[in-house]
């Protein structure tokens, strides 16, 4: 009887520091299941340091287990995570970052769960060892999540899971570009287990998760998953437009009495560019649908994958 495959997409950028220890944790997970055939396959999402020389020295030493894509350029963690689902052969798939922040051993917890009926599986954090103002802004980014777009997402949020086979077929016809991979998962409503785990932290090299991915990855949640923004622009304009007939009356009676002095430039000034602002705002809100519009009339490819071992 041929075994069944499970399939561990690990994307990597700038990872070299964390590959050594990485790959010897991941192997680690065979001999616990004898039964399956691992598959770990690192996406090299545009390194620019010596990550994807590394991982070939790795596959000449585990041929058997380990598999190679490389991306033309940096593309996001997201787009690599799609790029290996693309790839990958397992019956079962997953994927965890490479800086082993996440423990690996997990999966084989997850993998019990979608043998007894589950399709999908998220380790959720319970708590995580990052900074202090990190966490705080990690938790509100999760609370806003839930109350405006995705309502039940796990409260701590995860990006660390295992999903069977249907679940990667699903995301590959989607094809969605500008994709948050783990809320399009959510989204889908495939029957869950949730396990809970304290998010480690990060012992070798520097984080390339910066402000402004963190700031994309907000905007792609609400933008792709949440009507709130346009609504919130269409409740502005109602509320402006009543305080500006408000206004006119009030304008109209104290003019009709008298009562009003050569007086109100400031007030005037900080009226208009508190308006004017809003409207900027507002205009940007609408931009961020509108590009992502055009983003997928254009049907360019989320990933372009320059070879594959």
């Amino acid at each position: 009887m041929e075994k069944k495959r499970i399939s561990i997409i690990l994307p990597v950028y700038y990872n070299e520091m964390n590959i050594a220890d990485t790959v010897e944790s991941l192997m680690l997970l065979p001999p616990q299941r004898p039964d399956l055939d691992f598959e770990f396959m690192f996406v090299d999402d545009g390194s620019g340091d010596s990550s994807y020389a590394l991982l070939q020295e790795f596959q000449k030493q585990y041929p058997e287990h380990i598999r190679l894509v490389k991306l033309t350029r940096n593309f996001g963690s997201m787009a690599a995570i799609q790029a290996g689902f693309s790839q990958c052969t397992g019956d079962y798939a997953g994927f965890i970052a490479a800086d082993l922040q996440d423990p690996p051993e997990l999966f084989l917890d997850m993998l019990k769960h979608l043998e007894q009926g589950s399709k999908v599986c998220m380790a959720t954090r319970s708590d995580r060892g990052d900074p202090f103002l990190q966490s705080k802004l990690a938790n509100a980014f999760y609370y806003l999540l839930r109350k405006f777009a995705l309502k039940d997402y796990p409260a701590g949020g995860f990006d660390f899971l295992l999903v069977k086979r249907e679940v990667v077929d699903s995301i590959n016809r989607i094809g969605e570009k500008n994709a948050n991979v783990m809320n399009l998962i959510f989204w889908m409503g495939y029957p869950c287990t949730l396990i809970p785990y304290v998010r480690r932290a990060r012992t070798k090299g520097k984080s390339r998760w910066t402000f402004g991915k963190r700031f994309k990855l907000f905007v792609d949640s609400f933008v792709g998953y949440s009507y709130f923004p346009i609504r919130f622009i269409s409740i502005s304009g109602i509320i402006f437009a009543f305080s500006s007939f408000a206004y006119l009356i009030f304008v109209l009676a104290n003019r009709f009495f008298g009562n009003i002095p050569v007086r109100g430039f400031t007030t005037i000034m900080v009226f208009v560019a508190f308006v004017s602002g809003t409207q900027m705002l507002m205009l940007g809100i609408l931009g961020e649908y509108l590009w992502r519009s055009l983003d997928e009339s254009r049907k360019r490819p989320p990933f372009i994958i320059d070879e594959i071992s």
